[in-house]
């Protein structure tokens, strides 16, 4: 059976479309405004479980596995979400797997359950202003001071940065650069960290960006995850489900798409004629339709593998790649079928095309993707 077909998963797809139909696409575009969403839509979820999907039940999640996780973010796009509200809203799937997998008690119950209840957001802090892909270059340093780490240094690109209560920050625990890593869990409010600007960007407009800082933040050792210079590999075994996930945002993305500029094509007419009357605009939705439904066909192959534990990396890499470049085929069509309301900010379809420019940049660029290809090719 596919990811979508058991009658719990169904279940799960009723579930997410209701609570996008009333809990978000009535205020989505407030939030676009805003700049956020509302700390409130954590709790909210939370209650009826859709936080937790992907977590474990010992830890305060809602139980499920990888691929629950996937069909969750797929119904919210293609219920009339966004990927920039996947990453405000699930952040935290890139913020606590760490901890999760390191089974600290102590880390679990001060920063796992709270978030996982909604009453807490994290964050993960990798990337660094002069660092981009550079995981093993970073330069933010934490030196041993008895009980404690002192941290000095900067993070960039901070998905939920401004909103969050605590950060899981990649530091550099020998001299910068040298690529041993460990990660610490730094609460906001600790003397010496301090949020920058809120960033303005192309597109996620709900989803908070921020520049942080940390000048000598001392952070108790206990707030370690995981013993000291394991970040490195911590990081890189969480780099599959990241990927997935803006896969399956991408695929969900232009599926979406799809589902809008077919609609539209039905009910705007030209010249006295639907547009979906003209062979040139049915088979410009055929390819978009093909394109989409490939995608989404390779992302759920490979997840399925990674959720069996296959080693694979370079189809993880390739999957990414392919969902990206459909949704960024189709976007672009489907605001061209729109035509001058396509690019009115009253369009859904116009977010879309905003929001889909980040899916080949976070989790490692387009490029990056292609180099773990090629050594995968042995090249």
């Amino acid at each position: 059976m596919t990811i979508v077909d058991t009658p719990e998963r169904r279940q799960l797809r009723e579930l997410t479309r209701a609570f996008v139909t009333k809990e978000v696409l009535p205020y989505l575009d407030d939030w676009e405004r805003a700049g956020e969403v509302p700390r409130s839509l954590h709790e909210t979820a939370a209650k009826i479980g859709l936080l937790g999907i992907g977590f474990p039940e010992s830890v305060g999640g809602s139980g499920g596995d990888l691929l629950d996780s996937i069909l969750v973010t797929e119904e919210v796009i293609r219920s009339g979400g966004s990927s920039g509200l996947i990453a405000a809203l699930f952040t935290h799937g890139i913020a606590l797997p760490h901890m999760v997998a390191s089974r600290d008690d102590g880390l679990i119950d001060r920063y796992v359950r709270p978030t996982l209840a909604g009453t807490m957001i994290g964050a993960l802090a990798i990337t660094e202003p002069d660092g981009g892909s550079d995981v093993a270059g970073i330069r933010t340093c934490a030196r041993r001071d008895g009980d404690h780490y002192v941290v000095n240094g900067s993070k960039t690109y901070i998905t939920s940065g401004v909103r969050s209560d605590f950060v899981t920050t990649a530091v550099c625990t020998d001299f910068p650069g040298s690529g041993s890593l460990s990660l610490l869990v730094i609460e906001k409010g600790t003397p010496g960290f301090t949020v920058g600007r809120r960033l303005e960007k192309l597109g996620w407009h709900c989803s908070d960006t921020a520049e942080l800082s940390f000048v000598d933040v001392r952070v108790p050792v206990a707030n370690r995850i995981g013993p000291e210079d394991t970040g490195f590999l911590a990081i890189m075994q969480q780099f599959a489900t990241e990927r997935l996930s803006l896969a399956t945002q991408a695929y969900a993305t232009a599926q979406r798409c799809v589902e809008l500029a077919t609609r539209w094509c039905r009910d705007r007419s030209t010249f006295g004629r639907p547009l979906a009357s003209r062979q040139l605009v049915r088979h410009r939705l055929a390819e978009m339709h093909t394109r989409a439904e490939a995608a989404r066909a390779y992302v759920h192959d490979v997840a399925e593998r990674v959720a069996a534990g296959e080693p694979v990396v370079t189809e993880v890499a390739m999957a990414k790649n392919v969902a990206v470049a459909a949704s960024d085929f189709v976007v672009d069509a489907a605001l061209q079928l729109h035509g001058g309301f396509g690019y009115l900010r009253d369009a859904e379809v116009e977010r879309h095309y905003r929001d889909a420019r980040i899916l080949g940049i976070g989790g490692g660029t387009t490029e990056i993707m292609n180099e773990i290809i090629a050594k995968g090719m042995g090249l």
